[in-house]
């Protein structure tokens, strides 16, 4: 008797080694599966400017990655007695803008280097909402509790993240790029607005799949959807995966996208983390 509904994944055909250097862009899922695999001592990077959620942010952070065009005093913006810019996240904020400008491209230069040398990005996509500041009429990564009223919400179109994605993708043709749809609901767009979202991502990752050989996809908003129906697997937000759900989609992207020959060592790694972090009772 079948229970479940399973989600086919192809095997990646350049499979992920202890050798691999990986960068990871996007969601809060993204960091949960690199923090994962940095935890295997596998050689990640993950979000250099923060967690993003939108192509545009994701393509807007590659870009400057590539470019290494250094941050200036017209990227900065002031929000609560802090200063920092539309592209980071507040872990960047810094009491004065030469301390944020400093720190922003010290990170930039260290982080465009590691980007470089990558032969591998997974890049996980949240949603095609997006929030363009009127004033200066860029779509912005982190708000920084601006007021409302300086942005205006808008949805991108299958064609706009399309054109996003193949930006960086066709300027790194030496790179595997391994996409991902986040499957953390944004109930805030409505149930409907999140379905519209998710189906607008997924239509244009199927074209970027369909038109270059180093892009592929890995089913994880899928496997949420069929094989963990289920609201057991979601935390109490009802919207985050629980760390069981994490972890059962990751074992799904590890026997799809890392090689075998690694098996031993994640085993023996992740026995090494489960001792650090036991606590001896005394």
């Amino acid at each position: 008797m079948i229970l479940q509904t399973v989600t086919e994944i192809s095997p990646l055909e350049k499979k992920l080694t202890y050798r691999s250097k990986i960068f990871f862009f996007g969601s809060c899922f993204a960091t949960e599966i690199g923090e994962t695999m940095q935890s295997l001592n596998f050689d990640v990077r993950i979000n250099p400017f923060g967690v993003l959620y939108n192509p545009a942010s994701i393509a807007s952070s590659i870009s400057r990655l590539s470019s290494r065009f250094p941050f200036a005093e017209s990227d900065i913006v002031c929000s609560q007695g802090r200063y920092t810019s539309f592209f980071h996240h507040s872990s960047f904020d810094r009491d004065t803008p030469e301390e944020f400008l400093e720190n922003a491209n010290r990170c930039l230069a260290e982080d465009s280097a590691l980007f470089a040398a990558a032969d591998t990005c997974i890049v996980t996509l949240g949603t095609a909402w997006v929030f363009r500041h009127t004033g200066r009429n860029i779509i912005v990564s982190n708000c920084h509790k601006i007021p409302a009223s300086d942005f205006r919400r808008e949805r991108l179109s299958v064609e706009e993240v399309e054109s996003y994605l193949e930006s960086f993708v066709s300027a790194h043709p030496e790179k595997q790029w391994i996409f991902t749809v986040s499957p953390i609901r944004h109930l805030k767009d409505t149930a409907h607005g999140n379905q519209l979202s998710k189906a607008t991502l997924l239509l244009a990752i199927d074209y970027l799949s369909s038109k270059y050989n180093n892009v592929y996809y890995f089913p994880a908003y899928e496997i949420m959807m069929d094989e963990l129906r289920d609201y057991r697997f979601y935390q109490e937000n009802m919207t985050h995966p629980t760390p069981q759900a994490v972890k059962y989609i990751f074992d799904r992207f590890a026997d799809a996208a890392i090689d075998s020959s690694c098996i031993a060592a994640m085993a023996a790694a992740e026995k090494e983390l489960r001792r650090s972090r036991h606590v001896p009772l005394k």
